[in-house]
């Protein structure tokens, strides 16, 4: 586990400065108190990093969750009653586990997994522009293209521009620059630089900055910086968790909200898992029903303690992976600074520009949206562009959880296409004396999908031909595909056409059964 220590302690700070801030305004944008987030990104942190099976995927309070949270508090009477519900889809997840769910991660289109992470990329820059120039007016960590403030991403884009802070730009464009100085010159200079991360050089200038501008034109308001609880003692540390209430648990409300949220944490965490897989550069497997009872272990204690739901998050994965992260120690150990800072430090992590951060997110953005990945997409042909581009967009103007269904189903549209077109190839051989002859060549596997493209050969087939049907390479026929050629081998009596099977079996000429002469074929054909 300690073995890539020296690239997983650097890449743990940078995750750490991407969390704390999506910790905070995630809470935030939820209505739930801000120490909720934090227990979240600690609890994901620590005891969701030692427990999952992914080497570089980190946890903590989603984004997607953020409009049920907000719901639920509401509904059903108190933060401490929704907090048991979290519990409760804890367990509902550990159930998942134990059946095995954690198979559906398997089959989302890698088209789509491409198009949520460049989405995602996307949705941050689009996010981070207005933090970028001091105007905080949305939460960090509101994803949704309807934000909590009224607007939405592109009209708070604007609006920003109109209420610029030049102290938190400034901190900004320096930090950028920092960012970019770091990863493209001085790393390749001197190892220092790669043990030393530029987002760490980038916020101590940010805090600099804030001290030493004072009261100037170029401070910083106390809006535009990090805002962590600031308890008196360790006695009012304490004091800011919560805990559920237990007596709420026959309340089929505190049910249906628990199984939401496990539904909708598990389904979120599948994907992250099956979209970081495809970014960690070592290619390593997660298994996702241990992922799942990792999850749901982490959720039991978070809503234990007064925490927020927690999923596996793509934002804090990829950093995590840009940064250097080799192995979960690098998960672990963010969520010890967190736990840390927060206790210790409080006053100097408020010191923080948001500006800073956005910085550090907007590098983040671009490295999961590059340019070029859409011209490969497009080079890949129409069936990868247009389930890619279709989740991109989705996620852009709704949701991450409604692009990603949008995708999905566009690219079930392509499957059923593409099984359509290739179920079969007909083609006439010779055509003399008055009759043509005729070839249909099924495929390996022939499903009720195909029944339209077959039938409509079959029928458009003239009087006094002849038809060659080859099952050779066939695997799996349905017993819909059967039912259309018994139907057929009547039409064909009917209209003076002549049939030859070609089986492994041998040849058979105007079978009297299909559904027989199927029954009796071998189970691997």
């Amino acid at each position: 586990m300690f073995k890539y220590l020296k690239n997983d302690l650097p890449a743990s700070i940078v995750v750490f400065f991407v969390a704390l801030p999506l910790c905070l305004g995630i809470a935030l944008a939820s209505g739930a108190p801000l120490f909720s987030g934090l227990i979240a990104g600690i609890v994901g942190g620590i005891v969701v990093g030692s427990l999952s099976g992914s080497q570089i995927g980190v946890s903590g309070p989603a984004a997607g969750l953020a409009a049920i949270v907000l719901t639920a508090i509401g509904a059903l009477g108190g933060f401490e009653n929704f907090l048991l519900a979290v519990v409760l889809g804890g367990v509902i997840q550990l159930l998942f586990g134990v059946l095995r769910a954690g198979i559906i991660g398997y089959y989302f289109p890698s088209s789509v997994i491409k198009g949520m992470l460049t989405g995602i990329g996307i949705i941050i820059i689009l996010k981070q522009i207005p933090h970028f120039f001091g105007y905080d007016a949305d939460p960090e960590g509101d994803f949704a293209f309807m934000q909590v403030d009224g607007g939405n991403t592109f009209s708070s884009i604007f609006e920003s521009l109109s209420f610029i802070s030049l102290g938190s730009t400034i901190v900004a464009v320096v930090g950028l620059a920092i960012l970019i100085l770091w990863e493209k010159v001085l790393t390749k200079k001197s190892k220092i630089f790669q043990l030393i991360q530029g987002p760490l050089v980038a916020v101590i200038f940010g805090i600099l900055f804030f001290t030493l501008a004072g009261n100037t034109q170029f401070a910083i308001a106390n809006e535009n910086l990090v805002s962590v609880p600031m308890p008196d003692g360790i006695d009012s540390f304490f004091a800011q968790f919560t805990f559920p209430n237990f007596s709420e648990i026959s309340n089929p409300e505190i049910w249906i909200t628990a199984f939401t949220i496990a539904l909708v944490a598990s389904l979120e965490t599948l994907l992250c898992v099956e979209a970081t897989d495809k970014l960690d550069p070592m290619k390593r497997v997660t298994p996702t029903n241990r992922e799942l009872l990792a999850q749901g272990t982490g959720n039991i204690l978070s809503g234990l303690i007064g925490g927020l739901p927690i999923t596996q998050v793509i934002v804090r994965s990829s950093a995590n992976v840009q940064s250097g992260g080799k192995s979960k120690m690098s998960a672990i150990i963010h969520g010890f600074f967190l736990l840390i800072s927060v206790m210790l430090i409080p006053t100097l992590l408020n010191k923080i520009p948001l500006s800073v951060l956005a910085a550090i997110l907007l590098v983040v953005g671009y490295k999961l949206a590059k340019p070029k990945l859409f011209l490969q997409m497009y080079q890949k042909g129409w069936k990868q562009f247009v389930p890619f581009t279709v989740t991109v967009l989705g996620i852009i103007f709704t949701d991450l959880l409604i692009g990603i269904g949008l995708g999905l189903a566009v690219g079930i549209v392509v499957i059923l296409i593409k099984s359509y077109q290739n179920s079969h190839f007909l083609h006439l051989e010779n055509y003399s004396n008055g009759e043509a002859k005729f070839k249909m060549t099924l495929a390996e596997e022939v499903t009720f999908f195909n029944k339209g493209a077959i039938l409509k050969e079959l029928d458009a087939l003239k009087e006094n031909s002849f038809l060659e049907l080859d099952v050779r390479k066939t695997r799996y026929l349905d017993n819909d595909i059967v039912e259309i050629l018994e139907d057929f081998s009547e039409k064909a009596k009917n209209r003076n056409i002549t049939i030859k099977l070609i089986s492994e079996r041998g040849i058979v000429e105007n079978p009297s059964s299909y559904i027989e002469f199927f029954k009796l074929r071998p189970k691997s054909a």
